[in-house]
């Protein structure tokens, strides 16, 4: 009865937070979605996208940075389910809209709820799943952004053309409201809350000494480890937003291509970048991390979502049990100010000079922090206090 229970409850809150993310994901990429669609009625050039973009990471980038320190103080399914209601809400009033500021504004406020997705969905897998299939379970829900990044396009694209793009974020909006309420019945936080036993993550069975985590905040930000891992996310989260923000306009705008085939291009990424998390988060389950992140950051250098999903198990991983919500987090917000930069600067440099020549920017950066993971592949990856051997 015991298994069956365990058993039965991941697997509906696994689902409820599959679906949940895909929604979140998809209403904050639905103004990239509709951007072709936006321009047609209202009059916005290069650098009004970038500030509209650069609003939502900013916000963003706050937002779960705070999340993932709550998420180790508060209730994370009351997380979950309040971002989403709150990103279905912005996004309904944004299909009413039609000013640069006021899309720059609500769209900051989509960005705020979006941070209290990511967060939670780390807490509740950590205290569901045992350390041995985290990675792995952490890997395919992360492909709920591929989901939404790969079908989002197409669906955005057609209702667009049937309707118009304010019905299609109203309409997304709308189904998010309603998800956040199955979400916050269904997500249980641990399973002591439905008479369960907890699974103790960083157990280390078999061993003697302690496994009690009780690293202080300034042992984890004194780790370099961390801040090799924060600016690997930065650089790599970097230029995957470049590529799905940018790539549908910049094959329109210079190549000439349909919208259609834009939207083809971001679902044929996302596509790739499914199979990439997936992997990763399999083989992080069945390798030593301080390895694994580079060699798969290398092989999948071309395809980021691999890298992702392993620079965001392995911060949970690798950090001290009290402390993988604080540690998700600062490793997040470093990525998120690469989305940042995806944003505003990006489209100027596009604006000025061309498309091609801001992806050639991305492109050597890349380059350049691949070469300089390698070359500290050795390093300790620990973050916090190294627990003493007992004799």
């Amino acid at each position: 009865m015991v298994n069956k229970g365990y058993s039965y409850y991941r697997t509906v809150i696994f689902t409820a937070m599959f679906v949940g993310y895909t929604l979140y994901y998809f209403n904050r990429k639905t103004f990239s979605f509709v951007m072709p669609s936006i321009m047609e009625e209202i009059e916005l050039d290069k650098d009004d996208l970038g500030l509209i973009t650069s609003s939502q990471s900013a916000a963003y980038a706050i937002s779960k940075f705070i999340s993932g320190v709550l998420s180790d103080q508060m209730s994370a399914r009351w997380l979950f389910s309040s971002g989403l209601l709150l990103v279905g809400i912005v996004n309904v009033v944004f299909s009413w809209s039609s000013t640069v500021t006021v899309f720059s504004g609500l769209w900051f406020l989509n960005g705020l709820a979006q941070g209290l997705g990511w967060p939670p969905c780390g807490k509740v897998l950590r205290k569901w799943f045992e350390p041995s299939q985290f990675g792995t379970w952490w890997a395919i829900l992360s492909t709920s952004m591929n989901l939404a990044g790969g079908l989002g396009p197409i669906v955005a694209a057609l209702m667009a053309l049937r309707y118009d793009w304010r019905t299609t974020l109203s309409v997304s909006g709308f189904i998010c409201v309603a998800a956040s309420f199955v979400c916050l019945v269904l997500i249980k936080n641990e399973p002591s809350d439905v008479g369960l036993r907890n699974i103790e993550p960083g157990t280390m069975k078999g061993k003697k000494g302690s496994s009690r985590d009780d690293s202080t905040l300034a042992e984890l930000l004194l780790s370099p480890y961390l801040w090799v891992l924060s600016t690997g996310y930065l650089v790599v989260f970097g230029v995957k937003t470049c590529c799905t923000d940018w790539g549908q306009l910049f094959l329109i705008q210079e190549r000439g291509q349909s919208a259609l085939v834009g939207s083809s291009y971001m679902s044929a990424l996302e596509i790739g970048g499914l199979v990439g998390s997936i992997a990763a988060g399999y083989l992080s389950d069945r390798a030593v991390a301080r390895l694994w992140i580079l060699i798969l950051g290398a092989i999948f250098g071309f395809s980021s979502y691999g890298p992702i999903a392993l620079f965001g198990v392995i911060a949970n991983e690798c950090a001290p049990s009290n402390l993988c919500g604080t540690s998700h987090a600062i490793v997040a917000l470093l990525a998120n100010v690469g989305g940042f930069l995806a944003g505003l600067p990006f489209s100027t440099i596009a604006k000025y000079y061309s498309w091609a020549t801001a992806f050639w920017v991305a492109e050597i950066t890349c380059v350049i922090s691949t070469i300089a993971f390698f070359l500290l592949r050795n390093i300790r990856t620990k973050m916090g206090r190294v627990p003493k051997k007992i004799d």
